[in-house]
């Protein structure tokens, strides 16, 4: 067994938790990382018995490479005895739907895609390849962006059903892996196309921070988001204890037979929390309800919790209101969800 699929099997099966007969998704986009985690995936066959299936999604972006892409992920997977599945998507379509970067939504219309078919197959995991050099990568754009404590522990080895089994791994452990078995791969050209951001710094910021001021910076970035994903599982722990004394839910049957979710801060409980653990409960009670969070929300929510008065309110996204109550602040969707806001002299933020 090769020395890298060596500690694939054992990423998979100590660090992942995936057991014999699993059956996993492979996003397979034609590119190294990818052809790579699916020849190295299929060669542990023989010692972990898996079940597999690659996908290739088409964004509509490259047309004159990805047929060649498709073409090939097709080819390899029909040597190596894998399924194979391509789906196409609409990624300048969402962009101007949602007002997005087509960076962001190619990655949204992507995993949109990998996910249906996930369920479409029942695949158990799906597989994604990206690399120590993307987790670099990614610490330093959410950097950038001001991301929070959990932003900065970088990806995740497995997150929910989504498991990254080479995050451990050099992107050029991989390209010596694929030449040395003569392994054939695409180049996508958009990996050169400087207007993203994720390229600026993979061939400029990264390079730069390297020769002018760490030699080390590479290995610096990967030791921060392993001591802060350590700090953020912690943290996690410590939330899902906090947010079960402090939260509750129920549904509430209103006048006209309409079913409206309702939760409850519990206010004496709430403000014993410590600031950190009060900024997650919040955080994932917005995102619970309405689907998103804000740090300006989060921040007029722990406001509120401090000073408001019994019948003061907030009004938040998607029609979202938070009202305090004698020793609670309610949320709830008045008007329902996705409603647009009425005139109130209650203050809003």
């Amino acid at each position: 067994m090769h020395p890298l699929a060596y500690k694939l099997r054992r990423v998979l099966l100590e660090d992942i938790g995936l057991n014999q007969g699993d059956s996993i998704l492979i996003a397979v986009s034609g590119g190294p990382d990818s052809m790579a985690l699916l020849h190295l995936l299929a060669s542990i066959r023989p010692w972990l018995p898996l079940k597999l299936t690659a996908a290739y999604i088409d964004h509509g972006l490259r047309p004159d490479e990805s047929p060649q892409e498709w073409a090939l992920v097709q080819a390899v997977c029909k040597q190596l005895q894998v399924a194979s599945t391509c789906s196409q998507v609409d990624v300048h379509a969402a962009a101007a739907q949602r007002k997005l970067s087509l960076e962001h939504a190619a990655r949204d219309c992507r995993y949109s895609a990998l996910e249906h078919i996930q369920q479409e197959i029942s695949a158990k995991w799906l597989a994604l390849a990206h690399t120590a050099d993307d987790q670099m990568e990614e610490l330093l754009l959410r950097l950038l962006r001001g991301g929070s404590r959990g932003a900065l522990a970088g990806m995740r080895l497995r997150s929910g059903k989504r498991i990254r089994p080479v995050l451990g791994v050099h992107k050029k452990e991989l390209l010596t892996y694929l030449a040395q078995n003569s392994l054939s791969f695409c180049h996508d050209s958009s990996n050169d196309e400087l207007r993203f951001l994720r390229n600026r710094i993979r061939h400029h910021l990264l390079p730069l921070l390297e020769q002018e001021y760490d030699a080390g910076i590479r290995s610096a970035l990967l030791k921060c988001a392993a001591n802060l994903g350590e700090d953020e599982a912690l943290l996690e722990s410590l939330q899902e204890q906090a947010w079960y004394r402090c939260i509750s839910s129920q549904v509430m049957i209103k006048g006209n037979g309409i079913s409206q979710p309702v939760w409850r801060l519990d206010l004496p409980v709430f403000t014993d929390l410590a600031p950190a653990l009060q900024r997650r409960v919040l955080e994932r009670l917005l995102y619970t309800s309405q689907g998103q969070a804000s740090y300006r929300h989060i921040m007029a929510l722990l406001q509120l919790a401090a000073t408001g008065t019994p019948g003061k309110e907030l009004h938040l996204r998607n029609g979202l209101r938070a009202v305090v109550q004698q020793d609670s602040i309610a949320f709830t969707f008045p008007w329902g969800k996705g409603a647009t806001r009425r005139t109130c002299k209650k203050i809003e933020y």
